[in-house]
């Protein structure tokens, strides 16, 4: 996934490198800090998506999306910029979200990994046979800090309504998500969706212990919380555990 960012102040432009690079998998090929710079650039390159702010020399943003809307190869652009009005210019161009200066680096985390996620799917559908990315860490929030988290650390995943709870072994960790969408960033071979509020990492199962209807409590290791298997999950969970 190729991306660019044109901003044209140099500390802005740093910060935004800096957080795209520490927070995601996406390569910056360049960054420019004048339109017309860009408008050539796009001619002999192709990009996944397009940081841009809106007041830069020569062309501002507005114009350049606009221009950039008539390409074949239409990138996704994320709009950066200071000032709120220009809110509905954006979403009148389909942008793909819009980010205001100064940065709140959980704002560009959540806007980095719906990017993501939108152009891995992209990719998918162009080409069904490509293998999908294999990602070994997620990122966690604790206190407002931003905890870079080894996948197969983490035992099971609650909802709370619109929240996602998330569980290792030592930490609880609350992302601002619904559980859906937190499970869709986690190996399809390793978790099982077990129940409509739970998901549990495979491995962590110590136990599987017979319930009410037919159903099961999985017992983990090193916890003593047990996680329930719905009705609705208990066919495909025997077929996945070969019960």
């Amino acid at each position: 996934m190729k991306a660019i960012i044109v901003e044209d102040e140099f500390l802005a432009q740093q910060e935004l490198s800096w957080l795209i690079r520490q927070h995601s998998q996406i390569a910056i090929d360049a960054t420019f800090d004048d339109g017309l710079d860009v408008l050539k650039y796009l001619q002999t390159h192709q990009v996944d998506v397009i940081f841009l702010d809106i007041n830069i020399p020569s062309l501002d943003g507005v114009l350049l999306a606009q221009n950039i809307s008539k390409f074949s190869h239409k990138p996704l652009i994320v709009f950066i910029t200071a000032c709120k009005e220009h809110a509905i210019e954006a979403f009148e161009l389909e942008a793909f979200d819009y980010i205001l200066k100064p940065y709140h680096e959980m704002r560009i985390v959540t806007m980095l990994r719906k990017l993501e996620n939108t152009l891995q799917q992209a990719q998918l559908l162009s080409n069904p046979e490509a293998p999908r990315p294999t990602t070994h860490t997620v990122n966690l929030v604790k206190d407002e800090r931003i905890i870079v988290t080894d996948i197969d650390d983490i035992y099971y995943i609650e909802a709370h309504e619109k929240m996602t709870f998330v569980y290792t072994r030592r930490e609880e960790y609350v992302m601002s998500v619904n559980i859906t969408e937190f499970c869709s960033r986690l190996p399809e071979e390793g978790f099982f969706r077990c129940h409509r509020s739970y998901c549990v990492n495979l491995s962590k199962i110590r136990e599987i212990e017979p319930w009410f209807n037919n159903t099961y409590m999985l017992k983990l290791r090193d916890l003593a919380f047990q996680v329930p298997v719905s009705r609705s999950k208990v066919k495909a969970f025997r077929q996945l555990m070969r019960l």
